[in-house]
């Protein structure tokens, strides 16, 4: 396997790749938790994960501006970490109910990078690796599958 895209380093590449599939899949277990438990309990604690995985996700962002690779390598993990921010502080530092009733102030941001980054760190893999990139479309699939469920069941 090669070390260095045409666009940053492989070893970044992949990384991202593993952040936007974990992030899909934990994403779809937390909206189908919701069904039997009818609560965000163990969305909440799979958001520590998510968390987590901006770590990953900024070493892969060092590694491309270092490398210099095009903002098309780089723009997905840092709306990503972006996202994290935001959840931090929404969910966790200073919790505030935003889902239900909607603030669209916090919700709309909040979903745009939230989507925004999954589906920035997901495109670059399309001219990367085909299969690869058939897998994030998989686990995409299975996360929004799982969102509509879940809002169908009244818990989304």
């Amino acid at each position: 396997m090669q070390t260095q895209t045409s666009q940053g380093p492989w070893w970044a590449a992949l990384t991202v790749w593993a952040v936007v599939n974990a992030v899909n899949v934990l994403q779809s277990a937390g909206f189908l938790s919701r069904i039997p438990t009818g609560s965000m309990a163990i969305n909440s604690l799979l958001g520590y994960v998510m968390i987590a995985l901006a770590v990953p996700a900024a070493l892969a962002l060092f590694a491309f501006v270092r490398a210099q690779a095009g903002w098309q390598q780089w723009i997905g993990p840092a709306v990503y970490i972006a996202f994290i921010a935001l959840m931090i502080v929404v969910d966790y530092v200073s919790p505030v109910e935003f889902r239900s009733p909607p603030r669209y102030g916090i919700l709309v941001p909040y979903l745009m990078l939230f989507f925004g980054s999954i589906l920035l760190m997901g495109i670059p893999m399309f001219r990367l690796n085909r299969g690869l990139w058939m897998v994030t479309v998989a686990s995409t699939v299975l996360l929004l599958s799982s969102m509509l469920v879940a809002m169908r069941k009244g818990v989304g």
